[in-house]
């Protein structure tokens, strides 16, 4: 039978409680095969005469059956354990390895194919790896053990049983690439669906404000059409496979019996070998029965396989070569240094020579028009990205030397994509830091402007959100991700359009409350509304990629050049816009 590298790899998180779960799977073999003999011993006296000795065997019989019972039911627990630790253990590294891929990775996955990896291809693997793998070991174990009983009382029978197992073992794998294609094809239609469903449940809106729900649905059903023959030519591979295996399996059991009867006749066997044959011929073959039973029981672990091998090898955008942690004790200085970027298959490069410091503890803007590269430079300070030439230091150490997950954990980012879960408000907050106490979430939801709107709410910080946040305004969602960020208390702020969903007088009043709660970090802000960053302490103005000026707000208005014209532009948008 198959074995795939990748759930064998898995299944070596679980080694010690899978060899548990194995041997006594041995041991329930060995029930079967005590009943077998003993049924063979009861069935030899009776046929003998010698009955007072039946009794004594049936009790025997039912002490096997008994034992069996118990040790079905501890092998089982033990291998749910096995296939439980499995599945915990293969979904948490496949989820770290997710969150270090960064947004290069999410670009390019659909949420629900990764949903399906995660979810229904590492549920596949519990079978494969607690019911197949140990079969196919007493498979591999007790056959030839029986085959050497067997040659012992009758060695013609040999040339019955061997035949046969060896079809019932081989044959189906004739099929083994044509049941692979067809479990790939499987699969593959089965995570576009699912990709499909997620996306329209996510974009229901638009999908009504577009007029579009009757044609997604049309598309919807055609993949479930495309799911439903995928699964039956699955299906029938799999049963040609079945039944390859039934007709050995049957033809070798008959074969010996008539090897048996023909044995006995010619009085080359006595009755107890002849019954012994018997049953051992049968016993011979429950492993591979069995086997293939669990063998399709497990393949839908096989068929999502290569989904789990393609999510664990990819690669990340950038390597995590580096060695230090993250120590700094007080704010960081930040430096771009000749920063140069190009995303690939790009003409022009999104940054060309960027340099500048944002000083420690003090607030550093980055202004610009669309398409300047501001969002490019976030994306490079949190390593989602390396430059292609330049450095950024922190401290004058480049951020390279450390590794991803410490720089993360450094950097506090509040961007204009929030995302909020479906939990209580207090939980959404202590995902920043669990051990915040009640205090800690109200000064950081004062300082984002939203302590108020939240004790008003009937729970108070006890109010469950909907998914996304869906029970809370744009800005309410901005500025509670704000608070989140706050409680983090990481040396580096990053704001990216933090407030670009709050008001303009709104907003005025959290950036006063938010230097005073961020008062001693390094804050890098991004926004287009330029009022709003007007008291930073120096304003970095980029413009096709390059650093244009640098300056606070006075020396720059006085300067006359892009920040000047675009301060001017945006208070003209402002005045023509009619009252509310």
């Amino acid at each position: 039978m198959m074995l795939h590298p990748e759930l064998t790899r898995a299944a070596r998180t679980a080694r010690g409680v899978l060899l548990g779960a194995t041997a006594l799977l041995g041991a329930v073999a060995v029930t079967h095969l005590a009943q077998a003999v003993l049924l063979a011993l009861a069935l030899s006296a009776t046929a003998r005469g010698a009955t007072q000795h039946v009794p004594a065997l049936l009790g025997a019989v039912l002490a096997a059956v008994v034992a069996r019972a118990g040790l079905t039911w501890w092998q089982r627990r033990t291998a749910v354990k096995a296939g439980s630790r499995v599945r915990g253990h293969l979904r948490d590294s496949l989820l770290e390895h997710l969150g270090q891929l960064g947004p290069s990775h999410a670009v390019g996955a659909r949420a629900g194919a990764v949903r399906a990896t995660l979810v229904d291809a590492v549920e596949g693997v519990d079978a494969y790896v607690s019911r197949y793998l140990p079969q196919l070991l007493i498979t591999c174990a007790v056959p030839p053990l029986l085959l050497i009983a067997v040659a012992t009382i009758a060695p013609p029978a040999l040339l019955a049983l061997v035949p046969a197992l060896v079809l019932a073992l081989l044959a189906p794998r004739w099929w083994d690439r044509a049941l692979e294609r067809r479990g790939r094809e499987h699969w593959d239609t089965y995570e576009n669906l699912a990709a499909d469903y997620l996306e329209a449940l996510q974009g229901m809106p638009a999908l009504r404000a577009a007029g579009a729900v009757g044609r997604t649905r049309e598309r919807l059903e055609r993949r479930s059409t495309a799911l439903h023959r995928a699964t039956v030519a699955k299906l029938r591979v799999s049963l040609i496979d079945t039944g390859l295996t039934d007709l050995a399996i049957q033809g070798g059991t008959a074969a010996a019996a008539l090897v048996a009867c023909g044995s006995a006749l010619s009085g080359n066997t006595t009755e107890t070998g002849t019954y012994l044959l018997l049953m051992l011929a049968s016993e011979c073959f429950r492993p591979v029965r069995d086997l293939s039973r669990e063998w399709h029981a497990g393949y839908l672990g096989v068929s999502g396989a290569d989904s789990i091998t393609a999510l664990r090898t990819a690669q990340c955008g950038v390597a995590d070569e580096g060695q230090r942690r993250v120590d700094w004790p007080t704010a960081p200085e930040v430096t771009f240094d000749e920063v140069t970027f190009t995303y690939p298959g790009a003409e022009r490069a999104a940054l060309a020579g960027v340099t500048f410091t944002a000083a420690a503890g003090r607030t550093t803007a980055v202004v610009g028009p669309s398409g300047a590269g501001k969002t490019t430079l976030l994306a490079l300070l949190l390593r989602h990205h390396d430059p292609q030439h330049g450095e950024i230091l922190t401290n004058g150490t480049g951020t390279r030397r450390y590794t991803l997950d410490s720089l993360r954990r450094g950097i506090a980012v509040v961007s204009q994509e929030t995302y909020l879960f479906h939990a209580s408000i207090a939980d959404n907050l202590r995902l920043a830091r669990p051990d915040a106490t009640d205090d800690d979430l109200r000064r950081a939801t004062g300082a984002a402007g939203i302590h108020d709107e939240i004790a008003a709410m009937p729970e108070g910080y006890l109010t469950l959100l909907g998914e996304r946040g869906a029970t809370l305004s744009g800005g309410q969602r901005q500025r509670l991700a704000l608070a989140r960020a706050l409680l983090a208390d990481a040396p580096v702020l990053v704001l990216d359009e933090a407030t670009s969903a709050v008001d303009e007088r709104a907003e005025a009043r959290i950036g006063q409350e938010l230097y005073r709660a961020a008062d001693g970090r390094t804050r890098i802000v991004v926004a287009h509304r330029l009022d709003s960053v007007r008291h930073a302490d120096r304003i970095v103005v980029l413009d096709g990629g390059r650093v244009q000026a640098v300056g606070d707000h006075d020396t720059l208005m006085a300067g006359g050049g892009l920040y000047a014209s675009l301060v001017k532009a945006g208070h003209t948008k402002e005045a023509g816009r009619p009252a509310a």
